[in-house]
């Protein structure tokens, strides 16, 4: 069965001020940041995976770019946050695991080779950076076993960042989707994850990738950052 992959690709933006969608954003090699994550994905699994990507805000010239993906359209994109685009998306996904990526994330080839095993054992995972802990980003805590216990912006003493690169395994599938639909239109999906925690006993491993590069691009100097690291 083939990998499927999911990218978050409906938001407006509006933070980088840039004409169109957030992941055409051009990198300093000439590739778009989704480009980037296309190829990272086809370095990691071949031809052995599936790209659905979620589209919203002047989604045409997303699919203009990328017509060997299927997409899901977010009519909402305006009005909804990822947890909203989360759930078309695993709604549409067939069975099996899905692995999902933020689309304006630029990351390292590696990552993906790291969390390769647990997607073929289909172990649900968040991906993240226990280098750094910005107040503005998802931080994350863990429980007595090793596994993601909260996973928010408002988490207090977090032990690192999560990067926006995650798998839900099929097993759990289901009960995400379910929080995903009752959460506010405005929540994150990571609200979703943590209500799977605490009522489905959702478990998710974290896969630290602090010696690799993932930055999100939100600012002028994220993609400054991510130029000077890949």
């Amino acid at each position: 069965m083939s990998k499927q992959v999911v990218i978050l690709a409906a938001g407006m933006g509006t933070r980088l001020a840039r004409p169109l969608p957030k992941p055409l954003t051009e990198l300093r090699d000439g590739r778009s940041i989704m480009k980037q994550q296309m190829d990272n994905l086809a370095h990691a699994f071949g031809d052995k995976h599936r790209v659905m990507i979620v589209v919203g805000f002047k989604l045409e010239a997303i699919i203009e770019r990328f017509p060997e993906a299927t997409f899901v359209y977010n009519e909402f994109y305006d009005q909804t946050n990822t947890s909203k685009s989360l759930l078309k998306a695993l709604r549409a996904s067939g069975d099996g695991g899905v692995l999902w990526l933020n689309g304006d994330v630029v990351f390292d080839p590696e990552v993906l080779n790291r969390v390769k095993p647990l997607v073929e054992n289909d172990e649900s995972f968040v991906v993240v950076n226990q280098s750094k802990v910005s107040d503005e980003e998802v931080k994350y805590t863990l429980d007595a076993d090793g596994f993601i216990a909260e996973l928010s912006k408002q988490v207090v003493g977090g032990l690192g960042e999560a990067v926006g690169i995650n798998f839900i395994g099929h097993n759990d599938k289901n009960a995400l989707i379910a929080r995903l639909a009752e959460v506010d239109d405005q929540d994150y999906f990571e609200r979703g994850i943590e209500l799977a925690i605490t009522h489905d006993a959702l478990k998710m491993r974290a896969v630290d990738i602090s010696d690799l590069y993932a930055v999100e691009i939100d600012f002028d100097e994220d993609l400054a950052r991510a130029n000077e690291l890949f």
